[in-house]
């Protein structure tokens, strides 16, 4: 969560800000609103901006958007019980869940842990940057958190690995984001393959588009052409990821339909 408070700026206002930013786009319909009785799976969500592909009844392209706030691993306690609450205030808003993230050397697990355990609590889905680095009691720590996803996965040993596997713990693959902070040395080793074989849940995504200098698109082309991916199994892995975006099961029947209608068209 962004603040500034030289400009005046708090968590609040700060999420006020893209609310009217997501509010005022007129080119594409905004679904950002939550769904009622949204049914919180326990082991669900990617990082879900958006979803895009479906249309309304004018033609007019329309995006599924669900917000999480972040806990920045620089914060104390305090401010990530405050990002927390601020998150269930604006639940109605399309605030669906919180993510740790942030620089992985900086701050201790137990920091953050009675805020989470708190938003668990409340039905927010968690998600946690895990494993960008070389610190397997962390780790550890986390995998046996639950949390409803993980991002990156790169520096587990064997025996977590395995504790990953056993708990189906859905994992963000950024293939892109890995090689240039590199976080693993080459696409060609990356565990992508690894888990992709294996069959672990996992959604691949960008990390952030603007940061890396990627898309969707091209990390899922990135996949393709580096592990010998069909266009049928790219579909695939695509279509499967609905499975774990944070939303309800509206949404997600909505998505999967549109997946269904596009494989009529599409030649494998």
């Amino acid at each position: 969560m962004q603040k500034n408070v030289s400009k005046g700026m708090n968590k609040k206002s700060y999420m006020e800000a893209v609310l009217d930013g997501l509010r005022a786009v007129t080119s594409v319909e905004v679904d950002i609103f939550n769904e009622p009785n949204f049914d919180y799976p326990a082991n669900a969500g990617i990082y879900a901006r958006s979803n895009d592909g479906a249309s309304n009844g004018s033609g007019k392209r329309k995006i599924y958007v669900r917000l999480l706030l972040s806990i920045d691993r620089r914060e104390t306690t305090e401010a990530a019980m405050e990002t927390v609450k601020l998150a269930l205030e604006m639940r109605h808003l399309g605030v669906v869940g919180i993510d740790l993230s942030g620089n992985p050397v900086i701050g201790e697990w137990l920091t953050f842990l009675p805020a989470l355990e708190f938003a668990k609590e409340q039905g927010l889905l968690i998600t946690l940057h895990c494993g960008e680095v070389p610190n397997l009691m962390e780790i550890n720590a986390m995998l046996d958190f639950l949390p409803a996803r993980i991002g990156h996965a790169c520096c587990f040993g064997d025996e977590e690995w395995a504790k990953l596997k056993s708990l189906k713990i859905p994992v963000e693959i950024c293939l892109t984001s890995n090689i240039r902070t590199e976080t693993i040395s080459s696409v060609d080793i990356h565990h992508f393959a690894d888990l992709y074989i294996s069959g672990q849940p996992i959604v691949l995504c960008t990390d952030d588009s603007g940061v890396f200098s990627t898309s969707v698109s091209g990390e899922y082309s990135l996949a393709s052409s580096s592990f010998g991916i069909q266009k049928r199994e790219m579909f695939q892995l695509a279509r499967n990821a609905v499975n774990f975006i944070f939303a309800g099961n509206k949404v997600k029947q909505e998505l999967e339909q549109i997946f269904d209608l596009a494989a009529k068209s599409l030649e494998f």
